[in-house]
């Protein structure tokens, strides 16, 4: 398999896996408690899907394609960082700054899973591609 699509599929399959156990379990009250008006009854899965294929391109074009370059999943992992806090700061800032019920700390949690899920993601795609990719 090419190295890219290694990477995007390795990095796609980990952040759904992180993201599913996040929301799923792991924050569900959390996000319930501070934000339940605000959510849906039930959760779009195309709109969701649509959003982890896009979102994972630029994982890979802005984290892990620099690292494979460098052949470093340290560079992965400190650029997938980077991508996830700004494109999560994004987020949660513009609902902070036009939503009401929108928190300081549902804003500064999720930027922070944000970069840590994108982060693990990017790594994972850069190491799958260095050991299994041509």
């Amino acid at each position: 398999m090419p190295r890219y699509l290694l990477a995007y599929v390795a990095a796609l399959a980990v952040l759904v896996v992180l993201d599913a156990l996040w929301l799923g379990a792991v924050a569900k009250d959390f996000y319930r408690g501070q934000i339940g008006p605000l959510m849906a009854e039930q959760v779009r899965f195309g709109v969701a899907a649509f959003f982890y294929l896009l979102y994972i391109v630029g994982v890979v074009v802005f984290a892990v394609a620099p690292a494979l370059a460098a052949e470093s999943v340290t560079r992965a992992l400190m650029l997938g960082v980077l991508f996830g806090f700004f494109a999560y700061m994004t987020y949660d800032l513009t609902n902070l700054a036009t939503l009401r019920g929108w928190s300081w700390q549902v804003t500064l949690t999720d930027i922070a899973w944000g970069s840590f899920v994108s982060a693990v993601a990017a790594g994972a795609g850069c190491a799958a591609a260095l050991r299994l990719g041509r």
